[in-house]
């Protein structure tokens, strides 16, 4: 049986490769001692097969099979396009 893949929201912030866009993942975490709510933003470059992201759109990506030395990750949908 296979595993779910795991699924992430973020917000494009480079389009300037053929076939590929950088997500910006934002999650939030509790620092161990302090309590303090930090903000932490982990990029993630995914496949985006008709070039159909643009800066600024919120996607859905999900994890793949190696596609390049660097890219795990296909953009499944657009959640929302920029402004």
């Amino acid at each position: 049986m296979r595993e779910q893949r795991k699924r992430l929201k973020g917000v494009v912030t480079s389009d300037k490769m053929d076939k590929t866009v950088v997500v910006a993942v934002t999650t939030t975490k509790r620092h161990p001692i302090y309590g303090k709510v930090l903000r932490l933003v982990k990029k993630y470059k995914a496949h985006d097969e008709a070039n159909e992201c643009q800066i600024g759109d919120r996607v859905e990506i999900i994890e793949s099979q190696p596609i390049s030395r660097h890219k795990r990750w296909s953009v499944v949908s657009v959640l929302e396009r920029a402004k």
